[in-house]
């Protein structure tokens, strides 16, 4: 019967390999990653019109000291320094 079930509802097939439904940690609000991260902030990118792409930057820990108590607009800035950046994309669960 399985088989027959994933042929009319093709969807139920990728809700359940890729588990998109569920956001782990359980009851834990990503958009202020600032409560279970040092030195992070959340921001969105507007990658054309109608598309938003949310955005976490974390400095390094030899900057937390310079980062700690820094508003958005500082880490906004930081992204543009001399420093590296290094982009880590998380894959398809919906959250970061």
């Amino acid at each position: 019967a399985l088989p027959f079930v994933i042929r009319l509802f093709p969807a139920l097939l990728t809700k359940f390999v890729f588990l998109n439904f569920l956001a782990f940690p359980f009851f834990v609000d990503l958009r202020r990653p600032e409560v279970l991260l040092n030195n992070t902030v959340s921001f969105y990118l507007a990658t054309e019109p109608g598309v938003t792409v949310g955005v976490w930057h974390t400095v390094p820990g030899s900057r937390a000291a310079e980062a700690r108590g820094r508003d958005d607009a500082w880490f906004e800035a930081a992204l543009g320094d001399a420093h590296p950046v290094i982009i880590y994309l998380h894959g398809n669960g919906g959250t970061r």
